[in-house]
This record gives C-alpha cells, structure tokens and sequence, in this order.
C-alpha cells in the first residue's frame, strides 16, 4: 500500500481498502480481524488498521464478538428481516408506475441496458463469486431506480450492504446461475413489454427463491462457526 496516494491519509488508505476488501468478499467473512495479520498484509503498522476498524464496527460493517472482531453477518432473524424489507422496496417500485398521479412507466432506457447485459451473461456465464453478486445487486437497483424513486434505490442498497456478507459465501451452481439469469431477463422483458404485473409476480417469486437460498447458506455458515470455536476451544 502506497504511503502517498494522492497524500490521502494512510488511516484513509487502510479504511478504504478493508472496506473493499470486506464488500468483495476478498476478507472471509469468518475470519477474526486480527490487527497484526492485517497490518502485515497491508505493509502498515497497527495504528491505521486499529483506526480503520473501529471505523468500520460504527459503519456496522464490522462486529465484536467474544473472541474479537469479525466482519458484520446479520443473524438469521434479521436475515430474513432484511429479505422481507427488500420485497417492500422492490415490490413498491413496480406499484408506483401503475399508481394514480405517478410516472406511467419505468425509464424502459435503464431497463433495456440491464436487459442487454444479462443477454450477455446468459450467453457467456459469468463465474460464482463477487462480480457476479455486484452484477445481481446491479440489476435490482437499477430496475428500482428506473422506477423513478432514487431514495427506494438507496434505501434497497443499504439492504444489499447487511446481506451481502452472507451472499459473498455462497457458490451458486451454474444451474442456479442460469436460472437467476433467465428470471433477470424474463422481468426486464416484461417490463419493457408493459406487463408490469407479470413482471411484480416474477419479481417476488425471484426475491423469495433467493431468500431460502440465503438463509440455508447462513445456516450453515453457522454451523461452521459454531464447529470452529468448539474446535478451538
């Protein structure tokens, strides 16, 4: 890590790159954030790593357990929570284009692109991981914002933000793949060809899949944990 990057602080250096590092999935989010090994892997004393941690626990993105700090992964309760308040977002999204007094439809132009870059992935499927969670987060955002309500869009990202620690452990087989990219492409063609109803029913289906495949996987990540420390111990 460069020391002079653009004479940005290093505390900032180091935040920026664990927060990165965290939303990539690049830091397992079982791993007990040890100041010394971070400080290490990121050629820096402790200090800035100690300051970019206590940072990132007030942002909510890291979390103290018994044993020290670990990257924030929301229990299965407010897992679940979380999905259900991603369903209110989304699912509002596609009632106010039909509602009295609002915009008549979605700006078809942000959809069409999404539509167009998920016709890729299915052409060539992308791999399990990171990029391809950035890419699905992509999706649901956008079609929120093209709903014409930048501040459900935000509110949707703050969503993705707590689950994603969770989704970056999954590794989705290339038949669930297919399958996301086929709802993905089936919703945006049929808000481009006006059936918002048939694309809100697809939608919520969609969303529901993916809560039951989250939550089994956070289920089991606990159970990997548990077994871990008792390891440990």
């Amino acid at each position: 890590m460069t020391r002079d990057r653009g004479r940005i602080p290093l505390r900032e250096q180091v935040y920026d790159s664990l927060r990165r590092d965290l939303a990539t999935g690049a830091i397992v989010p079982t791993e007990r954030l040890g100041e010394e090994r971070l400080a290490e892997a990121y050629g820096v004393s402790r200090t800035p790593v100690r300051e970019a941690l206590a940072r990132l626990q007030a942002d909510g993105l890291v979390e103290r357990l018994a044993d020290g700090l670990y990257p924030y992964r929301p229990r299965l309760d407010e897992l679940d929570h979380l999905y259900e308040l991603r369903l209110v977002l989304e699912a509002r999204g596609m009632q106010r284009v039909r509602a009295p007094g609002e915009a008549p439809a979605h700006d078809l132009a942000l959809v069409r692109a999404e539509l167009d870059a998920w016709r890729a992935l299915r052409d060539d499927p992308p791999e399990p991981g990171p990029a391809l969670v950035a890419a699905d987060e992509r999706f649901h955002t956008t079609l929120l914002a093209a709903a014409g309500n930048a501040a459900l869009a935000e509110a949707l990202t703050a969503v993705h933000i707590r689950v994603r620690p969770v989704r970056t452990l999954d590794m989705p087989t290339p038949e669930r793949i297919a399958t996301m990219t086929a709802e993905h492409i089936a919703i945006a063609e049929l808000l481009v060809s006006g059936a918002v109803d048939a694309a809100a029913q697809t939608l919520t289906a969609h969303i529901d899949t993916s809560r039951t495949h989250v939550l089994a996987r956070a289920q089991h990540a606990l159970r990997l944990t548990k077994l871990g420390r008792a390891v440990r111990d």
